[in-house]
């Protein structure tokens, strides 16, 4: 992928294979890149716990004790209330925008960083975290929204990877500076990150789809024009964006959610909430969340930050390789490989800290965790981590993407939570050992899943994808073509 940027504030983008190049405004990049400087808060907010709580428990000077229990809890009440803020986020993005409702997280997030910084008790950070945990919830529902109905279709894949970027950059800026400040001076630099989005939110508009939603058609052409750059005939474009949501209008009926049941949806639903189970099972937030832990239970000999840190890297690099192979390997060649490294590293991990229970001594294999954790996260990166997300739009039919998707991020959300809420004390039950191969056998069973149950969907337009679970349909929403903004978790 090369992109060049001209005097004309044009964008060549060389897409992979023989595909034409498409030619993408500058606004367009710069609306991209605005929604996804809130990704980098979200990733941030995702990692913050990995070096924030051993810094609590360490640190001699903290009015307050973290103990095991509250360790948990300020680890997994974020996602907790992401669970609601999702919930929010849906009506939200109806009723107040796109860009509105991602632009009224930027206050709450620096409001929710300051509470942490300033905590005397546990009280305050657990207020904090939840809070924090709110906006990401909202977040994570909005911006691909924006994105989707904001970015043509010929480069949606390209800019659509920002949030991912962004939100991987999050998670490395947090495990980097988690090296050299404390818990307090990490939320600091926590409540200055949704700054630079907040000031960018105010320069791009609300999308052209939802001032039509509205019947405000002179703002949604101006909105289109600015997106589309100042010489570009929108015309065709606007009128088309006009008819689809009339179309929508006749043909959605009411009582959306009971349509989930339908015998014709439930295979798609099924799909989708199985690939988001098999997603967090995986264990993935319980090393993001508590990474610098791991490495440190595990008494690697790598120092567990810089560990932490190559981890991290990883975990950025890793979004630019799924972006270059998903369109040619398709998403099921990219499960398989995702399943088959993610269980072989694991078993590994577990079998690293089976040896080291019994006594022997591992001093000589200390590299075994961060490479391990290295090739897990490539792994997940490839396949368990965006593809879910991906999918998600790809294969819900139309009648049900709204109401489905907003059960299928829900149940991602719970899923997240319990994993990490519950972490610490299954490992305490069936100790470290236990833990990874228990996680290694949840993924082994998806690998099985992706086998039997998800289809291919790589080179399909959505009217086919549909046509094989529902019959014949017409495409009604362009925010099912959208890229979701993913987390490492």
């Amino acid at each position: 992928m090369k992109i060049l940027m001209r005097a004309d504030t044009h964008v060549n983008i060389e897409l992979p294979g023989n595909a034409p190049v498409a030619k993408c405004t500058f606004t367009q990049v710069l609306a991209a890149l605005s929604v996804s400087m809130c990704s980098m808060v979200v990733g941030y907010s995702s990692s913050y716990t990995s070096p924030g709580l051993v810094s609590m428990r360490d640190n001699a000077t903290a009015t307050f004790e973290v103990t095991k229990e509250t360790g948990m809890w300020i680890g997994s009440i974020m996602p907790l209330s992401a669970l609601f803020g999702g919930m929010i986020g849906g009506p939200s993005i109806e009723y107040l925008g796109r860009r509105n409702t991602i632009l009224a997280t930027a206050l709450p997030f620096i409001a929710a960083w300051l509470l942490i910084s300033l905590a005397a008790n546990v009280a305050m950070v657990l207020a904090g975290r939840a809070l924090c945990g709110f906006c990401v919830g909202i977040a994570s529902l909005s911006l691909p929204v924006y994105l989707g109905e904001t970015i043509q279709a010929e480069v949606r894949g390209t800019l659509g990877l920002l949030p991912t970027a962004f939100g991987n950059t999050g998670i490395l800026v947090c495990f980097i500076a988690g090296m050299y400040l404390d818990w307090r001076n990490l939320a600091l630099l926590g409540a200055a990150l949704p700054i630079p989005f907040m000031i960018l939110m105010f320069v791009i508009p609300e999308t052209p789809r939802w001032y039509i939603s509205k019947g405000k058609t002179k703002r949604a052409r101006k909105s289109l024009q600015w997106l589309r750059g100042k010489g570009t005939d929108i015309t065709d474009e606007l009128s088309s964006v006009q008819k689809l949501h009339t179309d929508s209008e006749r043909n959605v009926s009411q009582g959306a959610f009971m349509q989930l049941f339908k015998k014709n949806h439930l295979k798609p639903l099924f799909i989708s909430l199985g690939l988001m189970f098999f997603q967090q099972f995986s264990g993935i937030n319980a090393v993001i969340f508590y990474t610098v832990q791991i490495f440190r239970d595990a008494g690697s000999s790598i120092d567990e930050n810089i560990s932490t840190i190559v981890v991290g890297i990883v975990n950025f690099i890793s979004t630019f390789v799924a972006a270059s192979v998903i369109d040619r390997l398709g998403r099921k060649m990219l499960l398989y490989i995702s399943a088959i490294s993610m269980c072989l590293t694991l078993f590994t991990f577990g079998t690293f800290f089976y040896v080291k229970a019994t006594g022997v001594d591992v001093t000589a294999f200390g590299w075994i965790p961060l490479m391990s954790l290295i090739v897990y996260v490539i792994g997940f990166s490839l396949g368990f981590g965006p593809i879910p997300w991906l999918m998600m739009g790809e294969i819900l039919p139309v009648k049900i993407r709204g109401s489905a998707a907003s059960v299928a991020t829900a149940f991602n959300w719970s899923c997240t939570f319990i994993v990490t809420k519950t972490y610490e004390d299954i490992v305490s039950v069936i100790g470290p050992y236990g833990t990874f191969w228990m996680f290694g056998t949840i993924v082994l069973v998806g690998f099985v899943f992706v086998i039997v149950s998800v289809p291919e969907t790589r080179g399909r337009s959505l009217e086919e994808i549909e046509k094989r679970f529902t019959g014949p349909v017409r495409r009604m929403s362009a925010v099912a073509n959208m890229k979701p903004m993913p987390m490492a978790c």
